[in-house]
């Protein structure tokens, strides 16, 4: 008798159930739309915010030491310890080795550069261009051009000249004014002649600079396979209450997770972990950007989410309460011939489940269908089925269906048949 009564309701009131399972199914679809794109484009919008820069900077631990006497610091300012070149594969072996993005070494020096009308210093950096990074039968693609996406290149960037010292430098914007240099230009640098590839605008002060293969700028300064320092962009995750704690004063259990979290700073922890004698930092402004933006973007979603779950439950609730309006005499005459409160309760219960079940379903499907397209148009691919999505997406539309019909069920379950049958008299 049970599900007769189920499925006269079904056939019966079938406006009624339509209007509750489109609010579910709207609400399902925002729902699954929000929970696919926050768990499924995390990494897709850390490296969209890529284009902020590195995250990470790695120099030699010695730079940080204070040489003074008499509270004077007498260490020169052009004094400074080195990294080696071959260590920096290192970072691509430590535990959260696969959020390692893109490794960019610098070398700055000041050369001598000899034009028709003058000699001159000026400042030259020396950088990974397409640089092939091997680790065993791994290889990865690191340098300047991918940490710095917003640099403009008319021209190309400089080959590594294979085993051979390079002979292509590129030129700031604003250096190559003031030398009068034009792509494919000669130009006399330590006595060397280099040809121009490529003219590169930056918006800072690399634009008075020479950027030249890391090899070149080594054999200038005499000190093959050095850099200065090392700038890495890292997949993190936002910064939280444990992430800036000191993880030297964290209790074992703390500790294994805050390593195991892919912190900015507890991947530079790891970092220095594998390269003794350094120091590596989170570079703030990048890392605290990054984050404030996630977290922003996240809460935009809940909100989202919760407003569509919302806007669901008070859509079941008018349609459960309007139902239950023009179910009083079929109530009244059940309670007459024996049914019980809680088999009244459990008739409308099962009812919206079903109608929970059947929009949380299509809902999820349609969701998933949302964020791909999503995907797609916001960062450029799209957002694959998620099928752990399915469970929670039921579980969250049984439950909102299920609350905003509880207060007119409970109108219903207090409804005396006596009353009802003699007002319909």
């Amino acid at each position: 008798m049970f599900p007769r009564l189920i499925m006269e309701s079904f056939l019966r009131q079938r406006r009624r159930k339509l209007l509750a399972a489109l609010a579910i199914l709207l609400g399902t679809t925002a729902v699954t739309a929000m929970l696919a794109i926050g768990t499924s484009v995390g990494d897709k919008m850390n490296r969209e915010l890529a284009a902020y820069g590195a995250n990470i900077v790695v120099y030699p631990a010695a730079d940080t030491l204070d040489v003074q006497v008499d509270g004077i610091n007498i260490r020169p300012a052009t004094a400074g310890s080195y990294l080696k070149e071959a260590d920096l594969v290192k970072i691509k072996n430590i535990f959260w080795r696969n959020n390692i993005t893109d490794i960019s070494p610098e070398l700055p020096l000041t050369v001598t550069v000899r034009t028709a009308n003058a000699t001159q210093q000026v400042p030259a950096t020396g950088y990974w261009f397409h640089h092939a990074l091997r680790s065993g039968d791994a290889s990865w693609t690191m340098g300047a051009p991918a940490l710095h996406p917003w640099w403009k290149l008319q021209g190309s960037w400089p080959s590594s000249g294979g085993n051979a010292i390079p002979n292509e430098i590129a030129v700031g914007s604003d250096l190559a004014r003031q030398l009068h240099l034009h792509l494919g230009d000669t130009l006399e640098v330590q006595n060397q002649p280099e040809r121009v590839a490529g003219i590169v605008s930056t918006g800072d002060a690399t634009d008075h600079t020479l950027l030249v293969p890391l090899a070149l700028a080594q054999a200038w300064m005499g000190r093959p396979g050095v850099v200065r320092r090392v700038y890495v962009s890292a997949l993190t995750k936002p910064e939280d209450a444990l992430a800036r704690k000191d993880p030297d004063k964290l209790s074992p259990k703390m500790h294994d997770r805050w390593y195991c979290s892919p912190y900015a700073n507890s991947i530079a922890y790891q970092i220095e972990e594998t390269l003794p004698h350094t120091r590596a930092e989170q570079i703030r402004r990048i890392a605290q950007g990054e984050s404030t933006i996630l977290s922003r973007i996240s809460g935009l979603m809940l909100l989202v989410a919760l407003a569509a779950l919302l806007a669901a439950a008070l859509a079941v609730a008018a349609s459960m309460t309007t139902a239950i309006v023009e179910r009083r005499q079929e109530i009244g005459l059940m309670r007459a011939l024996g049914a019980t409160r809680n088999t009244i309760a459990g008739l409308f219960f099962t009812e919206i489940t079903l109608l929970a079940l059947g929009g949380g379903l299509l809902g999820y499907l349609l969701g998933s269908l949302l964020a791909g397209r999503i995907g797609e148009q916001v960062f450029g691919s799209s957002i694959a089925f998620n099928p752990m999505l399915l469970p929670a997406t039921l579980l969250l539309a049984v439950v909102v269906s299920l609350a905003g019909s509880a207060p007119s069920v409970w109108q219903a379950m207090k409804m005396e048949p006596a009353t009802i049958l003699r007002e319909d008299a």
